[in-house]
């Protein structure tokens, strides 16, 4: 048996290279939000992201979205206790859009982390 331990590469920093390698991003964020749902803080399975990209020029928010979700396509096809995300927030800007409102979407709480607060 072999000593050899394999270093699990975070999502977070999975999420922001692979955005950056398919938006070339002017500014991007990734943030884990676990701790705002029922997974638990440490889980990395409720991201929201922030991607300030010349890329999206023209598009829709839908179209913004979809280019997002094609470069995470490998981290949402999978279950979470597999590596996957279970929830994605995104807030997606032109650098033009970004100068006028600098700031991203406020996410929401989990139905049942909400329900046990209240």
């Amino acid at each position: 048996m072999s000593n050899t331990k394999v270093a699990r590469v975070s999502r977070l920093v999975s999420v922001e290279a692979k955005l950056r390698a398919k938006l070339e991003p002017h500014h991007l964020e990734v943030i884990n939000e676990s701790h705002m749902h029922a997974g638990g803080s440490g889980a990395e399975t409720h991201l929201k992201v922030v991607v300030v990209s010349k890329a999206f020029e023209g598009m829709s928010s839908v179209r913004r979205h979809q280019l997002i979700y094609e470069a995470l396509a490998e981290e949402l096809g999978k279950k979470p206790a597999q590596g996957g995300i279970h929830a994605l927030a995104i807030t997606s800007r032109t650098p033009s859009e970004w100068l006028v409102s600098p700031g991203a979407n406020t996410s929401p709480l989990c139905a049942s982390k909400a329900t046990r607060i209240a």
